[in-house]
C-alpha cells in the first residue's frame, strides 16, 4: 500500500522563489535564510519520497473570486507554473500522479469532504517555492506532486479543525491505494504576516513559535484556534498556517519533530519550517535540530537581525 511517511511544513514567501531565479541566495540579506533549508534538501533527496501532496492556496492564478472552491484537488497528468505578473517562475512543469489523485478525490468525497476534482490548473510560488526550497533547482522536479490548494483568502476559510480532519483523511485515502508508494505530505504558508492596512508589516514571533512549539505534541490545542486569533495574533494572512494543520492531522500522532527552523527577514513575513517524521521510518534522516535566526523584539528594524541561535 502506499504510505505517507513525513510531512514538511513551510512559509511559501514570493520573494524568496525571485531571489533564487535571479541567483541572489548567496547575498547577505538572503543567505541565513537559504543555509536554513540545506539539511532539509539533503533529508529530502535521502528520503527520495515518490510522490508529494502539496496543500498551499492560490494567489489568483488558477481561481478568482467567480470562482472560490474550499479543497481543490489537482488530478491533472501536468500542472505549468502559473505567470503572476511578471512572467512563469523558470522551473519546471509540475508532474502530478492523476491515478493516486483520483483514487484520493473517490476516498475524500466518499468520506464527505466535497473536494472540487481540477483536471485542468496552473501554480503558482504557493506551490513552486516550496518545492524549489526542499529540491533546488533541477532540470525536472524529482517527484511526482499532488497540488491540493485551499482557500485561505477570502472569507471564510475552513476552520483548522476542518483541515486537521481532512488530513486525516487524506491519510485514510493514500494508505487504500494499492500500491507501495511513499508520500511526503507539504502544509505551506505563513507565518505571521500583514501585507495591507495600519498593521501591515506585523510579525509576531512569539505566537510563530509557541504554534511550532504545540504544532508536533499538542495539534488538538490549535485545532481549536478560531479565525480571530489567526488574525488579532499573526496578521491577516497568518491564516494560512490552517494548511500546516492538514499536513499534521496526515501524520500518526507520535510523528516526531526531526527538524526545525525560524528565521525573520528584514521584510514583512516571517519564515518557519518544520519536519516531521513518522515513527514507520526506519530511522531518523536529521537529527533532531532547531535553528532559529530572528529579531529580538517584534518591534524591529533591518539592522537588529540576530545572530544564528541552536537550541
Amino acid at each position: 500500500m502506499a504510505e505517507i511517511i513525513a510531512g514538511v511544513a513551510t512559509s511559501h514567501v514570493p520573494a524568496i522563489g525571485a531571489a533564487i531565479d535571479l541567483g541572489k541566495t548567496g547575498e547577505p540579506y538572503w543567505q541565513p535564510l537559504f543555509r536554513g533549508f540545506e539539511p532539509s534538501k539533503k533529508w529530502i533527496a535521502d528520503l527520495a519520497p515518490d510522490v508529494v501532496i502539496l496543500v498551499y492556496n492560490d494567489h489568483a492564478s488558477a481561481f478568482s473570486l467567480e470562482v472560490i472552491p474550499t479543497f481543490a484537488l489537482g488530478c491533472a497528468s501536468e500542472f505549468a507554473p502559473a505567470d503572476e505578473g511578471w512572467g512563469a517562475r523558470p522551473v519546471p512543469f509540475v508532474q502530478g500522479h492523476p491515478e493516486l489523485a483520483w483514487h484520493m478525490a473517490q476516498s475524500l468525497i466518499l468520506d464527505e469532504f466535497d473536494m472540487t476534482i481540477v483536471n485542468k490548473m496552473e501554480v503558482d510560488h504557493g506551490l513552486t517555492v516550496p518545492l524549489s526550497l526542499m529540491f533546488g533547482q533541477p532540470e525536472a522536479w524529482p517527484v511526482k506532486v499532488i497540488p491540493l490548494c485551499v482557500n485561505v483568502v477570502q472569507y471564510p476559510p475552513p476552520t483548522g479543525h476542518r483541515c486537521y480532519m481532512l488530513g486525516k483523511a487524506i491519510r485514510k485515502a493514500v494508505e487504500s491505494f494499492d500500491r507501495p508508494l511513499r508520500v511526503v505530505i507539504f502544509g505551506t504558508g505563513g507565518m505571521s504576516h500583514q501585507l495591507q492596512g495600519p498593521r501591515a508589516g506585523l510579525i509576531n514571533r512569539d505566537f510563530d513559535v509557541n504554534f511550532m512549539d504545540r504544532f508536533t505534541g499538542d495539534p488538538e490545542s490549535l485545532v481549536r484556534l478560531p479565525h480571530v486569533d489567526y488574525v488579532r495574533e499573526a496578521g491577516s494572512e497568518g491564516i494560512e498556517m490552517v494548511m500546516w494543520l492538514i499536513m499534521r492531522g496526515a501524520l500518526e500522532d507520535r510523528a516526531k519533530e526531526v527538524y526545525r527552523y525560524y528565521h525573520v527577514p528584514a521584510s514583512n513575513t516571517a519564515v518557519g519550517h518544520l519536519i516531521l517524521e513518522n515513527p514507520s521510518l526506519p530511522q531518523q534522516r536529521i537529527a533532531e535540530t532547531r535553528i532559529e535566526f530572528g529579531m529580538p523584539q517584534l518591534d524591529r528594524q533591518p539592522e537588529d537581525v540576530a545572530d544564528e541561535v541552536i537550541v
